[in-house]
């Protein structure tokens, strides 16, 4: 989950629309009365985001950091380990204002003068880092809205820009940031752990047509492995410079830009996975709009409302293509299912039955554990979020992912009231039991290897 601090910045928008986002479930009041929920849950890691504009709106804002101490010590007093985040998308306005966003390669230098100042202040609480969360999106079609404006990495792309290649420079900003992060936190912090984040959309070829595997892989490289070949190998791989030259691609790289790539290889690979894809040369099949990219319909797998489809099996197969590759721990730090729950009266109180999700979890836990039982070293398992909070995709309360519901809706009525979900329950066995609960032989020993 990430921290939102809608209270004290208002956007410049429509002043008769209510917008979610500006309170969102004011984590940033009631985050002891939320921590004690998930301590009663038995969580031993939570993973939450640091606000850069909150930490550096102009220059340092103490008040800001203060708020993080407090959150990581009420984290800290209930045992429960925090990962955290240190770029959820949020390019502080003055950067994007005066600097572009990360189009200007000074933003570099900013970062990473935020990354040490929070190394410094929190390396005695935490041990577990993630420089940015899915960076592989900034060069996705479906981070721009309505075309040309990069939600991920804060800046509009010019008419008279070609639009790849001020993605890949922005990408390539960041990827040299991550890696100055990561050494950064290797010096400062010499016990603990970072890693580079990508939302892992596993795809399929449609057929066994040669063009659709093809496509496929190509496809793969593009969206994941350009990624994260450089955080766990430390450079691009021999298809980067085919995509710039498919895209007609011309980024500066500077003198000592792969030195630094090199140094700052990630401890662990963090990724998000939610659904899977399909790949096909045949433009006219019906498309779903519901996942993190575009994709053809597969017919063997349900979706969700949103048409996110559901594919536990994928996970599976995503870790071991990951470790196959890597050979470096992997840590699931996003996984879940976003639905509309409907709570019930009774007894004065509300009931949220969410047996669907129960599901949806059960069948992806278990695959993870097929993949710990093949000695794949998966570090941790966290879902997003374990409490409902407002949607990144849709920005909506409407689609829900937590084992606690927020008495929040769309139109800003509800008391914020916090209830138990019966996933609560379900996930607090789940824990107690190291999984055990889950497999429907109960002689056979399954157990989680948690390292956080």
């Amino acid at each position: 989950m990430s921290s939102c601090f809608y209270d004290d910045y208002q956007f410049v928008t429509d002043e008769n629309t209510y917008y979610p986002n500006r309170v969102g479930i004011d984590f940033y009041h009631r985050y002891q009365e939320d921590i004690q929920l998930l301590a009663e849950m038995e969580f031993r890691c939570l993973r939450i985001s640091i606000a850069w504009p909150r930490i550096f709106p102009h220059g340092d804002d103490e008040e800001g950091l203060q708020f993080y101490d407090h959150l990581l010590d009420e984290l800290l007093k209930h045992h429960i380990e925090p990962l955290v985040t240190l770029y959820h998308f949020e390019t502080p306005l003055d950067i994007v204002t005066r600097y572009h966003g990360w189009k200007n390669r000074h933003v570099i230098d900013l970062f990473e003068k935020y990354c040490r100042t929070v190394f410094q202040r929190y390396k005695k609480k935490v041990k577990y880092w993630i420089p940015f969360n899915e960076m592989n999106g900034v060069t996705d079609a479906g981070t721009f809205v309505p075309g040309k404006y990069s939600v991920l990495a804060g800046f509009v792309v010019e008419d008279n820009e070609n639009m790849m290649t001020t993605l890949y420079q922005a990408a390539h900003h960041q990827l040299i940031a991550s890696a100055k992060a990561v050494i950064a936190c290797h010096e400062m912090i010499p016990d603990a752990k970072i890693g580079g984040m990508v939302a892992y959309q596993l795809s399929y070829p449609y057929t066994c047509d040669p063009q659709d595997i093809c496509l496929n892989m190509e496809e793969m490289e593009r969206r994941i492995y350009y990624y994260t070949d450089v955080f766990m190998n430390g450079e691009y791989n021999y298809y980067a410079q085919s995509l710039w030259n498919q895209f007609n691609v011309n980024i500066e790289i500077k003198e000592g830009d792969l030195d630094i790539l090199k140094q700052g290889v990630s401890d662990f690979l963090a990724l998000s996975y939610y659904s899977s894809s399909l790949v096909s040369f045949d433009k006219e099949l019906k498309k779903t709009d519901g996942n993190l990219f575009e994709s053809t319909v597969n017919p063997y797998l349900e979706r969700s409302k949103w048409g996110w489809t559901k594919d536990p099996m994928g996970l599976y197969i995503s870790l071991k293509e990951l470790y196959t590759c890597y050979h470096k721990p992997l840590f699931i730090v996003e996984n879940g299912l976003g639905e509309e729950d409907v709570p019930e009266q009774c007894q004065g109180d509300l009931k949220i039955h969410d047996d669907y999700r129960i599901q949806y979890l059960s069948d992806h836990l278990k695959v993870v554990f097929k993949a710990l039982e093949e000695h794949i070293e998966v570090m941790g398992y966290l879902v997003w979020g374990p409490i409902d909070m407002i949607s990144g995709g849709t920005g909506e309360m409407k689609k829900r992912y937590g084992f606690i519901y927020v008495d929040r809706d769309d139109l800003g009525q509800g008391s914020y009231q916090r209830y138990k979900k019966d996933s609560f329950d379900w996930y607090k066995n789940v824990i107690q039991s190291h999984g055990k609960c889950l497999m429907d032989n109960e002689n056979i020993n399954y157990m989680f290897e948690w390292d956080v």
